[in-house]
């Protein structure tokens, strides 16, 4: 029976794979120059990173096509959000703003020297200044007054222990979200005791740049704001999730940096050799350097193009990193199986056709899985998938080109059996000699059969590691080990809870960790507000029997579970009342 040929790709490829080699190493000085004035030029599209950078936390961590995005556009466009008649329950975005949360976690916070204290706070964030404007000349308005915190509206008096309190509604003003860790007198609704109190200070949406100032101004005072003595203050604005999250690649850069430095360390460790010919010391440095000129064109062309740029792009570096290491490895290994004495253009051309096959397989696999990323709806995704696929084929092209034609260069020098450093030629040592561990001898080879003496390394993986790995007990424990490691990659997964904590997108030191904790203690009771609108323009709003329909369907919300009782705001009932009672 005839054999079924399996190589009808594979074939042609190295074939075509061993001319390139034969011409990489023919026309080397090409290869070598022509790669670092691509790589210099579109290196020039690092000019337009700043303007490129995109790390807000909606824009980039939510999906771009998500339903929630089209729902804020109905909201926007039918009640659409007045500056100078406020109202929170209109917001729908966060609004611009700067926070407090005042807590005195041992002791009732509504006592008058607290309270005291609290004024004070207050009046100190209202005399913040930005050149001419101040709090007042900037926050938003309810007839024509600065809108106030609820407690201040609440509380007239400087004597706070004799004004009655009630929660979560005072006199209709919800202030579940102002007054936290609440305790109420028995069988009542008014508070007894408190041990947080969060101020909030919106701003009109007119001009960002000056709310900016003002936003960071205000994180500048409140982090320098005197507290009483078992009191602490937490702050927080719209902007601080945005600007911590970029901070916190500062306190990642050291880390990176390290791992780079080790990764780079052990590549070039690596190659070092014994003979001071044969020492691959310069091949590995470029092709550490290969991999930093593709991270380099491929970022370059992309920023040129105005790709975003998100944080997680940074990560990328390190990936290629590996892969172009890998295939450097990949190509010495090939080259130290040719023939020693053999013409450079001959030993690139074996070296081509036994190596590219493997790199240009992993190159498309690894490619096309990044590539597959682009369909996420998720900007951040995008950009690191988009980034890190293009800088694998910047790293394959110039591992074929660029590292390929330094390898042609140092097959040269050893061919001529000149010094790794000096480039000065040495003796080759005699048959059986040990003088090529001596700097002025080098070029030994195993003369059986023509090629590069195997590492330590090889021959301990040879030699020991692979008979103790195909015994029959270590194959046993090795199967043993695998179902343990399976077992609890398992249970790790059934662990896996979907969501984001914001506070880890900030750094650990970052300031905005307590004011969240301080919420999630204090104020998760009550949750967000939540809108439902009615887009149906045939709806019959005079009809009884449609609001009867409409009133059931609002009712269906009322009775989940996780929905407060006897809280819902309907412009239509108000309408109707206030109809009836005039």
């Amino acid at each position: 029976m005839a054999g079924c040929n399996t190589d009808c790709v594979e074939k042609p490829m190295a074939r075509g794979f061993e001319i390139l080699g034969r011409f990489v190493g023919r026309h080397h000085w090409w290869f070598f120059i022509l790669p670092m004035f691509i790589s210099a030029g579109l290196g020039g599209g690092f000019y337009f990173l700043a303007d490129r950078k995109a790390n807000g936390i909606e824009e980039m961590f939510t999906p771009l096509d998500g339903p929630a995005k089209d729902e804020r556009q109905v909201v926007k466009e039918y009640f659409p959000q007045n500056d100078s008649d406020f109202s929170r329950l209109r917001l729908y975005t966060e609004g611009t703003f700067a926070s407090l949360i005042i807590v005195t976690p041992t002791a009732n916070i509504l006592t008058n020297p607290a309270f005291t204290k609290i004024v004070a706070m207050d009046r100190e964030v209202k005399a913040i200044e930005v050149g001419t404007f101040n709090f007042s000349s900037l926050c938003v308005k309810k007839g024509d007054v600065c809108v106030s915190n609820s407690i201040f509206d609440i509380v007239k008096t400087p004597n706070v222990t004799t004004t009655t309190i009630d929660y979560p509604y005072h006199d209709n003003i919800f202030i579940a979200s102002e007054i936290g860790g609440v305790k109420l007198k028995t069988g009542s609704t008014e508070i007894e005791s408190a041990k947080a109190i969060r101020l909030f200070y919106f701003l009109n949406e007119d001009n960002q740049t000056v709310n900016t100032m003002w936003l960071q101004k205000f994180i500048e005072t409140a982090s320098m704001m005197q507290k009483e003595e078992g009191m602490t203050v937490s702050y927080f604005t719209s902007i601080s999730r945005d600007e911590e999250f970029e901070k916190s690649s500062d306190s990642i850069i050291p880390l990176f940096s390290l791992t780079y430095a080790l990764a780079i360390t052990f590549s070039i460790t690596s190659c070092i050799r014994l003979d001071c010919v044969r020492n691959k010391v310069w091949v590995a440095t470029f092709g550490v350097l290969s991999a930093g000129m593709a991270v380099l064109s491929s970022f370059g062309l992309l920023l040129y193009c105005g790709m975003p740029f998100s944080m997680t792009v940074a990560t990328a570096p390190f990936l290629i990193l590996g892969i172009g290491v890998d295939d450097m490895f990949i190509m010495i290994s090939c080259w130290q199986q040719t023939q020693v004495h053999g013409d450079v253009e001959d030993r690139m051309a074996a070296t081509y056709k036994e190596a590219a096959v493997s790199i240009t397989i992993t190159t498309l696999t690894d490619a096309l899985a990044f590539y597959i990323g682009l369909l996420t709806p998720f900007g951040s995704v995008q950009s690191f998938c988009m980034y890190t696929g293009t800088a694998v084929l910047f790293c394959y092209l110039y591992n074929i080109t660029f590292f390929g034609a330094f390898l042609a260069l140092n097959g040269r020098r050893e061919k001529s059996n000149r010094h790794w450093l000096t480039c000065v030629k040495v003796p080759e040592p005699e048959e059986n000699s040990e003088k090529y561990n001596i700097c002025s001898v080098g070029g030994a080879y195993d003369h059986e059969t023509g090629k590069e003496e195997p590492m330590p390394i090889n021959n301990f993986f040879k030699t020991y590691y692979g008979p103790f790995l195909t015994n029959n007990w270590t194959k046993g424990f090795v199967i043993l080990l695998y179902a343990v490691y399976l077992g609890l990659s398992i249970y790790g997964c059934s662990q896996i809870k979907e969501g984001i904590d914001l506070k880890n997108l900030a750094a650990d030191s970052s300031y905005v960790g307590s004011y969240y904790d301080n919420e999630d203690e204090f104020f998760s009771k009550y949750g967000p507000n939540v809108m439902v609108v009615v887009t149906d323009s045939t709806f019959k709003y005079w009809d009884e029997s449609a609001r009867n329909s409409l009133d059931s369907c609002l009712q269906k919300f009322e009775d989940l579970s996780m929905v407060s009782q006897n809280r819902t705001i309907s412009w239509l009932n108000a309408y109707l009342i206030f109809g009836k009672m005039t």
